[in-house]
């Protein structure tokens, strides 16, 4: 079981940064693969980001490519989502996620969540 919490959340403006936090617990955090995915409003949920353990491997979904960078700190359990040149199309809640697969954009491979985090960016 692990258990995964988000944090940083927040308001900011168009083109402004924000980062955010992911502090996992319950498994050796450099057992799995973490990623990030996000679901504004009448949305599908869709993939952000994903790294893997140890940094060997990073992948990013196309509308965030070059705008975002997902980071990972193994010796404290935690993953990051620096989001810089935020849009309003960005505006989604963000949730973290592992895997114990390979490296996945797909949801279904994703097999626990964390309870999300909301990201506005004002025009």
């Amino acid at each position: 079981q692990v258990q995964l919490v988000e944090s940083g959340g927040g308001l900011v403006q168009t083109g402004g940064s924000l980062r955010l936090s992911c502090a996992a617990s319950g498994r050796p955090f450099d057992s799995y693969r973490m990623g990030w995915f996000r679901q504004g409003t009448g949305n599908e949920r869709e993939f952000v980001a994903a790294r893997n353990r140890g940094g060997t491997g990073l992948t990013y979904g196309d509308s965030v490519r070059g705008r975002f960078t997902i980071s990972r700190d193994d010796a404290k359990n935690t993953v990051f989502l620096q989001m810089d040149r935020l849009k309003p199309e960005d505006t989604a809640v963000y949730y973290c996620a592992s895997t114990s697969t390979g490296l996945s954009t797909r949801l279904s491979d994703y097999e626990y969540w964390g309870q999300g985090t909301q990201v506005t960016v004002s025009s």
